[in-house]
């Protein structure tokens, strides 16, 4: 059985190097556009992990396909993934590659396979700790995701240009859209990240969220950002991003109805976000492989996923969520 992972930037390297940990008897295939560095991880790996040039250049069809590219690649490596008959895991966090794999569920139903969109750092684990939080309540009112930090260079390019493209909410049964980089918000995260201003900014989160909690009446997220990042937005980046952008944290915050009262609870996350989405979407390639998670359609993970296994599984990984408990 071969798992393909493409790209082995940070997120992509730390997910061949869970899968391994997770799977050991599983085939490795390793492809990205920096071959040397394929090549370099798959020593690191060691048996059973090879070097293709391409999805299409493998000899046996895999089982599963990880997406751990650039935004904008991940629509045209889910085809072909799909025609070779693999599932596909996404860590692409753009609004713009969630919602064209999730068009993608027609091919999906048809091929018995299943794309999993969003499953990495946010959208990924504030969409299983938000699936977590829905199930202490009776209803979901409300849901506000806050980030902060980057996976790396190409997360990091994204992450820039976020604060510029529009937002998107959902509130009272519609979708508005608003200027990204407006809005603070003062989020407090799990140490040792603390409290940041938080904006709009242009994030996958609403619209994985609304799927998933159709009857919610406001649904929003946020982006950690300085008021240089929010200035500088429409321009190219000033400066080449660092290697690895963590550490960085994650808030999932739920209000809803218990038992007739209106409550909030508030889960989080600190840790490096190429970790995390590696960890996370190698996690999913085991629920695939288990037949845990289901195939033939398209989804994301706050509609599907059992958030206690996961989270158990996460932290075997050394990734651990916290729960704001507040002042005694």
């Amino acid at each position: 059985m071969v798992v393909a992972v493409v790209g082995v930037g940070n997120s992509g390297a730390h997910a061949a190097h869970a899968l391994r940990r997770l799977r050991p008897g599983v085939a490795l295939a390793l492809i990205d556009r920096d071959r040397d560095k394929a090549i370099a991880m798959a020593a690191i790996l060691g048996e059973d992990a090879t070097v293709a040039e391409s999805l299409t250049a493998l000899g046996e069809p895999p089982e599963i396909v990880l997406l751990c590219v650039p935004t904008g690649l991940h629509r045209t490596l889910a085809e072909t993934a799909l025609g070779r008959g693999a599932h596909v895991v996404s860590i692409g966090d753009s609004i713009a590659d969630v919602r064209t794999l999730l068009a993608l569920d027609g091919r999906a139903r048809s091929a018995d396979r299943a794309v999993v969109t969003g499953a990495g750092f946010s959208p990924g684990l504030s969409c299983v700790l938000a699936r977590h939080a829905a199930a202490l309540f009776d209803e979901v009112h409300e849901i506000t995701v806050a980030k902060s930090g980057t996976g790396g260079p190409d997360c990091a390019r994204q992450h820039h240009r976020s604060l510029y493209d529009s937002s998107w909410e959902w509130r009272d049964g519609r979708w508005l859209r608003l200027q990204g980089g407006s809005g603070r918000r003062l989020a407090w995260f799990p140490e040792p990240i603390g409290a940041l201003d938080c904006y709009r900014a242009a994030l996958a989160e609403p619209f994985l969220l609304q799927r998933a909690f159709a009857g919610s009446r406001r649904v929003s997220a946020r982006v950690a950002a300085t008021r240089r990042d929010r200035l500088t937005g429409w321009l190219p980046m000033l400066r080449p991003p660092h290697p690895d952008g963590g550490p960085g944290g994650l808030r999932v915050e739920m209000w809803g109805e218990r038992n007739g009262v209106v409550e909030v609870v508030v889960y989080g996350a600190a840790d490096h976000p190429a970790r995390v989405a590696g960890s996370l979407a190698a996690v999913v390639a085991g629920g695939l492989l288990d037949g845990t998670l289901p195939s033939g359609r398209a989804y994301g993970l706050a509609e599907v996923v059992d958030p206690t296994a996961t989270l158990t599984a996460l932290a075997s990984l050394g990734v651990v969520a916290s729960v704001f408990e507040g002042a005694a």
